[in-house]
């Protein structure tokens, strides 16, 4: 607990534009320790996620056999975390995943890595900075309609 957090604290401080991107399976807090960054991109079949969701059922059942209620609750898919405000942009992946065409994931990855980071050179280190802050604290807010 204590490297992630001191993770997290230097991610913070880093002047120079940061993109992270989940490309696989990101899990648990060593995941959430590289997941600091001024743009958060994500293969569109990948998953992030606190725990996994065999986890979470048996925390929360006593049962991972419940693990594809656990997955649905916990929102790990790019679609889901896009529209919660957790990443900030999905690559696209050849059907089948990007195993089924390496070749176009990387270039697909590449557009959005090339985008993101023109959109980040546009803002001052100090401005940087405080959009990254300003990012993570309103991660976690929602509303009940």
């Amino acid at each position: 607990g204590e490297a992630i957090a001191m993770n997290l604290r230097e991610m913070f401080s880093f002047k120079v534009p940061i993109i992270c991107t989940v490309i696989g399976e990101g899990g648990s807090g060593g995941a959430l320790g590289i997941g600091i960054g001024d743009s958060m991109l994500m293969l569109e079949y990948a998953v992030y996620t606190v725990a996994t969701p065999e986890a979470c059922a048996a925390i929360l059942w006593k049962n991972s056999h419940k693990s594809l209620e656990a997955a649905e609750a916990l929102k790990i898919t790019s679609s889901d975390l896009k529209l919660l405000g957790i990443i900030d942009d999905i690559v696209n992946e050849p059907v089948g995943g990007s195993q089924a065409d390496p070749l176009l994931a990387a270039s697909n990855l590449k557009q959005k890595l090339i985008y993101h980071l023109k959109l980040l050179l546009r803002f001052s280190d100090d401005q940087r900075l405080k959009n990254r802050y300003n990012k993570f604290r309103q991660m976690g807010t929602f509303y009940e309609y």
